[in-house]
C-alpha cells in the first residue's frame, strides 16, 4: 500500500506517523511545499513577542528525524500542483522548478488554509503569520518597528497584538465587527477589549483598513477616516481553506470552499481523503458542515484518517468548536454555540450568567470570572458555554465541553464530582453552580430576564428592584431605558418591606451577580408578585451595555 500525504504540519504528520504505527510495510510519502515540517504554528506569536526565546523549539521534527523513527519519505520544497484522480497520480514541482509524477493508492490532502489579506492598495506590505518563514519575517520587522496595526481582532490577531506590545510597539487593533473576539458574545468580549486598552493597545471596532502606505494605514471607522502610523501591518482577518487540489481532483466543496468529507474523512472522490484546516467539519449542533480551523481537531482527524486507511472505520465524531486565548493575563474560552449564533439560527435557547470565584474566596489569590451557559429550554441539552477571567477558565470550559461530548444535560452539571481544595476550587464548583442555576430555570422556580431583553423592554416598563445593600446601590445600579430609578430594598429587608412594591406590575429583581436576586425572586413570587430575576445581575448588565454602540441605557 502506498499513501501520499500532501502537507506536513499537524494533520498531515499525525496521519503519517499513525499510519506507520498501524502498518510497518506501507510506503508513506509526505510532500510539503514549504521548508519546515511538523512545526508548532500555535506558538508563532509568542516567538514574535519573545515569550518563546528559542526558535528551534518551534521545530518539532525534521525530515531526517521522521525518517529515522518512522521510515517516512518526507520531501520539503515539494509542491503538489495537480491531481489526476483517474490515474491516481499527483504532479509535484520541486524548488528547482522541475516536475514529476508520484503515484498513490490513497491520497490524503492536508494543505491547510491560506491567510486572508485585505484587497486594498498597499496590501503587499501586510504581514501574515502561518508558518516559520512568516514568523522569521515578522520577528525581523519588530527589530526596527515602533508602531503596528493589526487587522483583525480574533484569536490570532489578539495574540499578535499582545506580543507586539510586549516588544514595546505602539499597537492598534482594527476590527470590522462591533467587538473583538467574535467567538464570544458581546457582554464577555468587552472585558477583553478593556484589558487590551489597559495595556496600551488601541482598539478600533466597526472599522476597516482601506489603504496601506509605506509607514501608515488609513482606517475608516464610525468617526470618519484616520491615518494610523504603522511601521508594521499584520493581517489576521482569518483563513480560507486551501482546496485547490481537491477542486482539481473533482471533489465536492462546502462552505467557503472547504473540502467536504464524510465521517471517515473521505472526499467524494474514491481514494482521496481530506483533513485539517482545508476540510469541513461535521457540526455537532446542526446537519450543515462547518469550518473549525483548530490544531486539536487537525491532529485528531489526521489520526482518524490513518485508522480508516488501515481498516478501522465508523469512529467519527462531530465537532463542537472549543478554543481558548490569553490576553495580558486574562483568559477567554468558548465551546459550542454563542447566543448571537443561536439567535441568528432562530433556535430556542436559555442563557445563564454567573460570576463565581475561581477558587474558594477565603483562600488568598481568588479572582472572579464570568461564565455563560446556553441551554436548550426543551431538552436541557448544553448548546454552548463561554468563560473569561484571570484563572480557572480553561478548566471550567473543558469540563463543559466534555459534558457536551458525553450528552450530560445542563442540570446534571450540578451532580458532577469535581476535584476540590480551597486553592483549586470551591465545594460548589462554578460548573456545579451553573448546574444549580440550570436546574432552577428548568423547574421554573426562578424565571429570569436577560440584560438585552430588559434594555429592549420599551413601553412594557417593569419596575426594577435592586436588592443589594445601600452602599452597593450607590456605586452603580440598573437604570432601564425609560429612566426610572430602581427601588432599593436589600434582600434581608425584603420580607418586611415587600408591601412597598406594586402587585399590578412586573418586577425585575437584580443584585450584583444574580444569586441574591434568585433568593429575592423566590420570596416575591411566593408572596404573589410577578417577579423575575435579572440573569447575571448588575455585572452582566453593566458589561452588556458597555458593549453596545451607541449605548441604549445608562449604567
Amino acid at each position: 500500500m502506498k499513501v501520499v500525504i500532501v502537507g506536513a504540519v499537524a494533520a498531515g504528520m499525525s496521519a503519517a506517523t499513525r499510519l506507520r504505527r498501524r502498518d510497518e510495510h506501507a510506503e508513506i510519502v509526505v510532500l510539503e511545499a514549504g521548508e519546515h515540517v511538523s512545526f508548532a504554528n500555535c506558538g508563532l506569536p509568542y516567538y514574535v513577542g519573545g515569550v518563546i526565546t528559542d526558535r528551534e523549539s518551534l521545530l518539532l521534527q525534521t525530515p531526517e528525524s521522521l525518517h529515522a523513527r518512522f521510515a517516512l519519505d518526507v520531501r520539503t520544497h515539494s509542491r503538489v500542483v495537480d491531481v489526476d484522480a483517474q490515474a491516481r497520480t499527483v504532479t509535484v514541482r520541486t524548488a528547482a522548478g522541475d516536475t514529476y509524477l508520484e503515484t498513490y493508492d490513497h491520497l490524503v490532502l492536508s494543505p491547510g488554509a491560506r491567510p486572508i489579506v485585505p484587497d486594498v492598495p498597499g496590501a503587499e506590505r501586510a504581514l501574515v503569520l502561518r508558518d516559520v518563514a512568516d514568523v522569521d519575517t515578522m520577528a525581523a520587522h519588530t527589530a526596527d518597528a515602533r508602531t503596528a496595526v493589526v487587522i483583525g481582532g480574533g484569536f490570532v490577531g489578539l495574540e499578535v497584538a499582545e506580543n507586539l506590545r510586549h516588544r514595546g510597539l505602539d499597537v492598534t487593533v482594527v476590527e470590522l465587527a462591533p467587538q473583538v473576539l467574535s467567538a464570544l458574545d458581546a457582554e464577555l468580549a468587552v472585558r477583553i477589549q478593556d484589558r487590551l486598552e489597559q495595556h496600551g493597545v488601541r482598539v478600533m471596532t466597526g472599522a476597516q483598513v482601506t489603504e496601506i502606505t509605506a509607514d501608515s494605514a488609513l482606517v475608516s471607522g464610525p468617526d470618519g477616516d484616520e491615518t494610523i502610523p504603522a511601521d508594521m501591518v499584520v493581517a489576521s482577518i482569518g483563513v480560507i481553506p486551501d482546496s485547490t487540489l481537491a477542486r482539481a481532483a473533482g471533489a465536492d466543496l462546502g462552505p467557503r470552499g472547504a473540502i467536504l468529507v464524510d465521517d471517515d474523512m473521505r472526499t467524494s472522490v474514491p481514494g482521496i481523503y481530506a483533513v485539517g484546516d482545508a476540510a469541513a467539519k461535521h457540526d455537532a449542533f446542526s446537519e450543515d458542515p462547518t469550518l473549525i480551523p483548530l490544531a486539536n481537531l487537525a491532529n485528531r482527524h489526521g489520526r482518524r484518517v490513518a485508522d480508516v486507511i488501515t481498516g478501522t472505520t465508523g469512529r467519527g465524531r462531530p465537532s463542537i468548536g472549543t478554543a481558548v486565548v490569553g490576553v495580558f493575563g486574562l483568559t477567554a474560552a468558548v465551546t459550542g454555540r454563542t447566543e448571537r449564533r443561536l439567535r441568528g439560527e432562530g433556535r430556542a435557547y436559555r442563557a445563564l450568567h454567573t460570576h463565581p470565584m475561581d477558587h474558594a474566596g477565603y483562600y488568598p489569590g481568588a479572582s472572579a470570572m464570568a461564565l455563560k451557559l446556553l441551554v436548550d429550554p426543551e431538552t436541557d441539552a448544553i448548546l454552548g458555554a463561554q468563560a473569561i477571567g484571570e484563572g480557572g477558565v480553561d478548566k471550567r470550559i473543558d469540563v463543559i465541553a466534555t459534558a457536551i461530548h458525553g450528552g450530560i444535560t445542563a442540570s446534571e452539571l450540578a451532580d458532577l464530582e469535581l476535584a476540590y481544595a480551597p486553592a483549586y476550587g470551591s465545594a460548589k464548583d462554578p460548573v456545579n453552580m451553573l448546574g444549580y442555576v440550570a436546574e432552577n430555570a428548568l423547574l421554573g422556580d426562578s424565571p429570569s430576564v436577560q440584560w438585552h431583553e430588559l434594555a429592549e423592554s420599551g413601553d412594557e416598563a417593569p419596575l426594577v428592584v435592586d436588592v443589594r445593600s445601600r452602599a452597593e446601590h450607590s456605586r452603580g445600579t440598573v437604570v432601564p431605558p425609560w429612566g426610572q430609578e430602581p427601588v432599593n430594598i436589600p434582600v434581608d429587608d425584603l420580607r418586611a418591606r415587600h408591601g412597598e412594591l406594586p402587585r399590578d406590575r412586573r418586577i425585575v429583581v437584580h443584585c450584583q451577580v444574580g444569586q441574591r436576586g434568585h433568593t429575592a425572586t423566590r420570596l416575591l413570587r411566593q408572596l404573589g408578585y410577578d417577579a423575575v430575576n435579572l440573569d447575571g445581575g448588575y455585572l452582566t448588565w453593566r458589561d452588556g451595555l458597555r458593549s453596545l454602540a451607541p449605548a441604549t441605557a445608562s449604567v
